[in-house]
């Protein structure tokens, strides 16, 4: 399947729902930071680190996809939004950069040179370069949830209902951004890049008005057999999985909000469908031997879906306990063994 170097993603999607084993993809960059003693600001930081970080997690883990880490401030510090770092968390954006309806008028759709933009594309250019075992996946976020960063995340809730017309002036931004973004994601050589878009708290309708659009449009401007969005929604209780699908997305990531048989149902059969392990209440604080358990029984729910992506609902948290992290793939080693 190999064209040109470049890995063919739509027939390692089909090959992978031929496959009667289930493949593992979890977003987790975490724990390759704490395996190099290194801590979330300096990955954050520094494309480097970053890529070293995946790297150590691609050399230890039989992940099916090297996955960047999940940092949904990259995009609003561009734009000019205050970012607070933490040493060993992932950054926040503090206050509203946009404080009213004007300034959304005035806003300007940044280069790619702001903030760490370079960060993030140098790290993925390392990891495209240095992991070629396994597809790589950047990160984004999707425009909705940018638009929420930049105008405050209650406050874009209400600016749809009182002024749609500015609310779609912002997310037309936020989208050609967007779109410049993963062109440039693109162009470092990875395989796709999975949008974080958590609009859970929108009903269908709304969800497909103010975020499956936009995310249509950046999908049928990215997405090629070379490359794949994977739309992750972790707000998703099933109330908009209609939306999401919408979007045409090669791959739709859960979170744990969601029972995932559901999920499946309403996922094209062509299309992966990846999810769902809690991060926090599941990897982060079972035992090993709950781990091993919760990963089973989630395994075995799905068993009649080959499109299903064994994953975590999110980011997998700092300080994950590495046992945990085991106890998932030995999980699904033992499944897989019975599956030939």
């Amino acid at each position: 399947t190999e064209v040109m170097g470049k890995l063919n993603m739509k027939d390692w999607i089909g090959q992978t729902i031929l496959n009667k084993k289930v493949i593992s993809i979890p977003i987790m960059t975490h724990p390759g930071i704490e395996l190099i003693g290194k801590t979330v600001h300096d990955a954050v930081t520094n494309g480097q680190v970053h890529y070293e970080a995946i790297k150590a997690l691609c050399d230890k883990y039989p992940s099916a996809a090297a996955t960047v880490i999940m940092d949904l401030t990259v995009e609003a510090e561009a734009f000019g939004a205050e970012i607070v770092f933490p040493e060993n968390e992932v950054p926040s954006v503090s206050g509203r950069l946009l404080a009213d309806e004007a300034a959304i008028e005035t806003l300007e759709i940044p280069a790619l040179n702001k903030g760490r933009i370079a960060q993030y594309l140098k790290a993925n250019m390392l990891t495209a370069k240095n992991i070629t075992d396994r597809p790589v996946l950047a990160g984004c976020i999707g425009p909705y949830s940018l638009a929420g960063r930049l105008y405050d995340m209650s406050e874009i809730m209400m600016l749809i209902y009182i002024n749609p017309e500015a609310a779609n002036t912002l997310l037309r931004k936020c989208t050609d951004f967007i779109i410049r973004y993963c062109m440039a994601l693109k162009a470092t050589g990875v395989n796709g890049v999975v949008m974080a878009e958590p609009a859970g708290l929108l009903s269908n309708e709304d969800c497909l008005q103010y975020s499956s659009v936009f995310v249509k449009e950046i999908v049928e401007k990215v997405q090629d057999d070379h490359f794949t969005v994977v739309l992750h929604n972790c707000g998703n209780t099933g109330n908009c999985t209609q939306a999401m699908v919408y979007t045409g997305a090669a791959a739709y990531h859960f979170g744990n909000k969601i029972n995932m048989e559901e999920a499946l149902k309403e996922v094209p059969a062509d299309a992966l469908a990846m999810g769902n392990l809690d991060p926090v209440s599941l990897f982060k604080m079972l035992s090993p031997e709950e781990m091993k358990k919760a990963t089973l029984q989630l395994l075995e729910a799905t068993s009649a879906y080959p499109n299903f992506v064994l994953s975590s609902g999110c980011d997998i948290p700092p300080y994950t306990p590495l046992a945990n992290i085991n106890a998932f793939y030995t999980a699904l080693e033992e499944f897989n063994e019975t599956r030939n």
